[in-house]
């Protein structure tokens, strides 16, 4: 893993743990993860640990997130970062914004869907799609003049709004799609069943 920066927050060292695997950096306040696995970690010489109050105004993913933009990552993948919390979920989802506005590729990734955001034209290539499914939602109130070329359902010039289902379970139709837009900023997520 030569040149990869690996961060974990605070619970994802549990995952890490199971996998044998010894980050770069830690990042959290550390309580929600087992007294016996941080001790583990804060034994491994190198690593940096990165400390902040329970009572803080970022999550640990948010805070792990602004690190990976710091140490100036060319892509970032976010595990873990869907769970059980549906307030983390959507706050995770949201602050790829940040990665976006770096010009750093930035997705989150589990074992059924890859999100990533994004705010210009782009290919996708149907054997390198996550799944079968390929849902666009806004992120910004309108996403406007957005076309969709071979994809099921296609569009031209349409201005999606925020709060709307009609981008959801697209599917791709030919060898390549193509996702055009002239302003706003589009969810996209890849899924599995």
């Amino acid at each position: 893993m030569y040149g990869q920066n690996i961060i974990a927050g605070d619970r994802g060292l549990e995952a890490l743990y199971k996998l044998k695997i010894i980050p770069n950096h830690v990042v959290g306040d550390f309580d929600s993860v087992s007294a016996e696995i941080l001790e583990f970690y804060k034994k491994q010489s190198q690593i940096t640990f990165h400390t902040f109050n329970a009572e803080k105004d970022n999550t640990d993913t948010d805070i792990a997130l602004q690190l990976a933009i710091g140490l100036k990552s060319s892509r970032i993948t976010i595990m873990g970062a869907l769970g059980k919390r549906m307030d983390h979920a959507l706050a995770n989802i949201h602050i790829l914004k940040d990665a976006l506005e770096a010009n750093i590729p930035c997705q989150i990734l589990d074992e059924h869907n890859r999100i990533y955001l994004i705010n210009k034209e782009m290919t996708l290539e149907k054997n390198k799609v996550y799944g079968k499914y390929v849902s666009l939602i806004p992120l910004t109130s309108i996403v406007e003049g957005l076309t969709l070329t071979g994809f099921k359902y296609s569009l031209n010039h349409y201005t999606l709004p925020i709060g709307t289902s009609l981008g959801i379970s697209n599917e791709i139709i030919t060898d390549t799609a193509r996702i055009e837009m002239k302003k706003g900023i589009l969810i996209v997520i890849e899924s599995k069943d």
